[in-house]
């Protein structure tokens, strides 16, 4: 090899390198915002200790993503789910978690695949009207109520409609209600569903009915607006997400978050 060729590939090489390092330290922002429903156990919910902060299996794995990725996330309080979503629409907040995928939503965010989560969504009844409901066309025939206004997929938005349910965000004024008889079942998320039942003291009364109604898959999602949505942000969030969903890490989070929340909700009240 001539002296010439070896200075030639050298020369190469330096560029190459020089351009890695310039679209690193043009696509990588020192810091990103994320927000979502604070209403949302075991995925997001109020710190009792430190209300102003969120924490859950969706906070967890944005810590695991800034780590991987040496990016300081910072996972703040909207105030409640439509607030948050409209700060990740305008670009106040980098990441919404917990999203679900819609078109109207894919007109405002970038969707990291693959899903962190499988969400399955169930009916809750009563305990003692559960035979009522031995098919799910015995819905039709009953007055219902979905939690998650907005939130599900094309196809369990389809059944929503066809079975004219009003729709509310307050899982657990939604739980008191089935509970005092007021509404006859509700669609409810199955791990929320569990998480708040526990906490209002209802496990003896309601049931998550089998088997699922549908399944929603839990998204993070990277605003259009952001200042920092960029090929090379996309590409490391959806690298690291498929390798965390490749070891399980989310579904550990979900399990780790179930308990955190079933300790504060036994945890004597702070004076």
């Amino acid at each position: 090899m001539t002296i010439r060729s070896t200075l030639s590939r050298l020369g190469l090489a330096l560029l190459v390198l020089a351009g890695s390092g310039q679209v690193m330290a043009a696509g990588k922002c020192e810091r990103l915002i994320a927000t979502g429903n604070p209403d949302q156990p075991p995925y997001l919910w109020r710190d009792p200790q430190h209300p102003q902060r969120l924490i859950g299996a969706s906070a967890d794995l944005l810590k695991e993503l800034g780590k991987a990725l040496e990016v300081k996330i910072e996972v703040i309080d909207a105030g409640k789910r439509s607030a948050a979503e409209g700060d990740a629409v305008s670009g106040r907040a980098d990441l919404l978690a917990g999203s679900y995928l819609t078109l109207a939503r894919l007109e405002q965010f970038d969707f990291v695949h693959p899903a962190y989560l499988e969400v399955p969504v169930h009916v809750w009844v009563q305990r003692d009207k559960a035979p009522l409901f031995g098919r799910r066309a015995d819905l039709a025939s009953h007055n219902g109520l979905a939690i998650g206004a907005g939130s599900y997929s094309a196809a369990l938005a389809q059944q929503v409609d066809e079975l004219k349910l009003k729709r509310t965000g307050k899982a657990s004024d939604a739980l008191r209600q089935l509970q005092q008889g007021k509404v006859d079942y509700l669609l409810l998320e199955r791990n929320t569903g569990l998480a708040l039942v526990e906490r209002l003291g209802l496990g003896a009364e309601l049931l998550a009915l089998e088997p699922a109604l549908g399944s929603e898959p839990l998204y993070l999602a990277l605003s259009h607006n952001s200042a920092c949505n960029d090929p090379w942000l996309r590409g490391q969030l959806a690298k690291k997400m498929t390798e965390f969903r490749a070891a399980g890490l989310p579904q550990t989070l979900l399990q780790r978050n179930l308990e955190r929340w079933k300790n504060q909700a036994s945890a004597p009240a702070t004076p």
